[in-house]
């Protein structure tokens, strides 16, 4: 073989071994078991017409209100203090002047959008209560693993804008009449939770199990939908939670 016919061989041996430069680049490696393709840690804001009106509140109350002290942060459960909870706000949370910023039907993805637009530090908040994640898994929009990670990004975004703020996570509150798969994912959320409080500087508070009866079943007269809190089940968790709201005020 002439020269010339062996130096074009190695070159075509070795354009067949170097990787090409047009090929796909392989996945973006994963941060902490968090894949970048998990919608749930990505702001994002609603776009639904009949929450609007509702989103743009919130937002307005985080960036106009006065400094508040205890802050409620979380989708329609906590919206629900202006509903059926609303006699149970004004008696255990009104007098500290608490400020809701509850929006129905929000993902972890959109709580982290409206943390963005209006951040808490500002407030000076004292107590954050935080419950979130049901809708993440409830629309089917993301796994548990997915919403979990969604959860720890809410909870590291208040800590980051109200670092002494005292953080009280509620594990997400069980759904459905009976037994079910979505229960199961809950469960694991809410223990993975538990125990990554201390590393992610929350306290995680188990209430919603108080509302399964011995059989499995949640009733109506604590959750009539068996989603959305009953005012009695409201009652229940404001009796549950004031005492440690009023402790972090004294500190």
């Amino acid at each position: 073989m002439k020269l010339p016919t062996i130096a074009a061989a190695l070159l075509l041996l070795a354009s067949c071994t170097r990787p090409s430069e047009t090929a796909p680049a392989s996945p973006t490696p994963s941060v902490d078991g968090e894949s970048r393709a998990n919608t749930a840690i990505v702001p994002a804001t609603r776009t639904d017409p009949w929450i609007l009106e509702r989103q743009a509140e919130c937002v307005r109350r985080a960036r106009e209100s006065a400094q508040a002290s205890v802050i409620f942060v979380g989708d329609s459960i906590t919206q629900g203090w202006e509903d059926g909870g609303a006699e149970h706000w004004a008696r255990a949370f009104a007098p500290m002047g608490a400020l809701n910023l509850g929006v129905s039907g929000d993902r972890t993805e959109n709580v982290l959008w409206r943390l963005e637009q209006a951040p808490l530090g500002r407030l000076q908040p004292k107590v954050i209560v935080l419950l979130i994640g049901t809708n993440n898994l409830g629309h089917g929009t993301h796994t548990g693993e997915e919403t979990l990670a969604g959860v720890r990004r809410v909870i590291e975004t208040l800590r980051q804008q109200a670092p002494s703020a005292r953080m009280l996570v509620l594990e997400v509150f069980p759904r459905g009449e009976r037994f079910n798969p979505m229960r199961g994912e809950l469960a694991q959320l809410n223990q993975a939770l538990r125990a990554r409080a201390a590393e992610l500087g929350c306290e995680v508070l188990a209430l919603g199990d108080r509302w399964v009866r011995a059989d499995g079943s949640i009733s109506t007269l604590d959750m009539p939908d068996h989603l959305h809190l009953s005012p009695a089940a409201y009652g229940q968790w404001a009796d549950a939670l004031e005492p440690l709201v009023r402790a972090s005020l004294r500190r």
